[in-house]
């Protein structure tokens, strides 16, 4: 039986183990031999004291995963001569406080500054915008506004959390919306259960923002709550689990189809998980003319005769006119292209192998992906993951921020089918004919023509719309 491959190292699981260490030769080395036994990379060494007796320092280490880092501070303390005082975790370290805070654009410094930004000053400006309620938009901090709202029902991979477990994250969306597109974003976490209760909220707080991004709300309440949302404000709604996800997913399938030399016309496409990016995906996979979708969830392929199904998922049947019924195992056979936004290790290696060439996988489950990327790689052509520490990462962060940059650009008013296809198209075109290749489908997050190149493309898409204030 082939042997597993060597978990990744990764900053995810960085911890700083502070060690006081006997002043005798050679101590050091033992505390090197140790991390690299429990599988861990040695980082950067801060001395903290000497003293004749003892060194106290301040250790790095990238770990594979948070229990081989218990384990390596359980190996350090019993090595005669070690005192492991403390071991942090740098991602506690980094959110303490939290990630994100308001500031003003304007100083105030003197009294004249005071009564020009508040009263008796604001009274004026207040007073034109309840005579012309449009001078908002150029009057207040709305036009650059979003609120990034969830009720912690499908938070990560973690599930069913709460709002307060969902709140880190939702800094965390809002600093990336700060940081890479300018926008100022607002962690909304509402303690509501209910559709209705997330909708009623939404709609109340909805006067001052210019976009409203739903995030980690479990499906089915998901697609009723951005249906009733869309229905009812003057805003763009963009749930990103759905809509950021399919759009980066398109965008790399896109180039995929280019690397390998398959027509998206011609491609053979079985999507594993029936929740709200599955639906999502598969509706604008098909919107974008990809050949035949066969979507799969927990009891099989999501087809006619299923008699459990969802109104959601009754509706994407009929949209993908799905004819079969069966197991992944039957949906898998022939297949070009996997596309899982499912659970772990829920592609067998066997099932990969029934696939047609050439041959895609998109294992996007995160932090543990539908199949080891690591092995699936040599039976296949492409392998996508939703992790930052393999090629090709599949990461919403390359759609949100633009999409919304490019709707606010524009005073967009709702969010089309059309407008995500041309992101889609822009955010493939970044990756030239030239840089394409099995290990780069996608560009990076960080690479700054992604923002600038997706909100031009959705601005002038929703300008032609007609989906605008103007």
């Amino acid at each position: 039986m082939a042997s597993r491959p060597a978990p990744v190292l990764t900053s995810a699981y960085r911890v700083v183990l502070r060690l006081a260490v006997d002043n005798r030769p050679g101590m050091f080395a033992n505390v090197a031999r140790v991390i690299g036994e429990q599988g861990g990379s040695l980082g950067v060494i801060d001395l903290v004291e000497a003293t004749p007796r003892v060194h106290v320092r301040d250790v790095t280490v990238d770990m594979p995963d948070e229990p081989s880092a218990a384990r390596l501070a359980t190996a350090l303390q019993g090595i005669e001569g070690i005192e492991v005082k403390n071991v942090s975790d740098a991602a506690f370290r980094l959110h303490e406080g939290g990630k994100v805070e308001v500031r003003g654009r304007i100083t105030v410094r003197t009294k004249e500054d005071l009564s020009l930004v508040y009263t008796p000053a604001v009274a004026r400006v207040s007073s034109a915008i309840a005579r012309d309620p449009s001078k908002v938009w150029t009057l207040t901090a709305r036009a650059n506004s979003v609120a990034i709202v969830s009720n912690g029902t499908a938070v990560l991979g973690l599930g069913d959390i709460g709002p307060l477990g969902a709140l880190p994250v939702m800094e965390g969306k809002a600093l990336l919306f700060r940081d890479l597109a300018g926008i100022s974003a607002f962690p909304l976490v509402i303690d509501a259960r209910t559709p209705q209760a997330v909708i009623d909220t939404v709609v109340a707080v909805a006067p001052s923002f210019g976009g409203i991004n739903l995030e980690d709300i479990a499906a089915p309440s998901c697609f009723e709550i951005e249906r009733e949302l869309r229905r009812r404000l003057d805003i763009p709604v963009f749930h990103d689990d759905q809509h950021g996800t399919s759009i980066v997913v398109l965008a790399g399938l896109k180039n995929a189809a280019a690397v390998v030399g398959l027509p998206l016309a011609d491609m053979r496409v079985v999507l594993l998980g029936a929740g709200a990016a599955g639906i999502s995906t598969a509706r604008l996979l098909n919107r974008a003319g990809v050949g035949t979708i066969t979507v799969v969830d927990r009891h099989g392929i999501v087809g006619p005769s299923r008699t459990d199904l969802t109104p959601d998922k009754k509706a994407i049947v009929g949209e993908l006119r799905t004819t079969r019924d069966g197991a992944l195992a039957d949906a898998m056979r022939d297949a070009h292209a996997f596309i899982g936004l499912s659970g772990p290790n829920l592609l067998p290696l066997a099932l990969l192998r029934t696939m047609a060439r050439p041959r895609i996988v998109f294992a996007m489950a995160n932090p543990i992906p539908e199949i080891d990327p690591l092995v699936a790689g040599p039976e296949c052509d492409i392998v996508a993951t939703g992790r930052s520490d393999h090629p090709n990462q599949v990461n919403n962060v390359l759609a949100f921020p633009g999409v919304f940059r490019g709707l606010l650009d524009a005073g967009a008013t709702a969010v089309t089918d059309d407008v995500e296809l041309a992101a889609a198209q822009a955010l493939a075109d970044i990756v030239t004919p030239d840089l394409r290749g099995p290990e780069h489908i996608l560009p990076s997050p960080f690479d700054p023509q992604v923002v600038p190149a997706v909100a031009r493309a959705v601005a002038e898409c929703a300008r032609k719309s007609g989906v605008t204030r103007s």
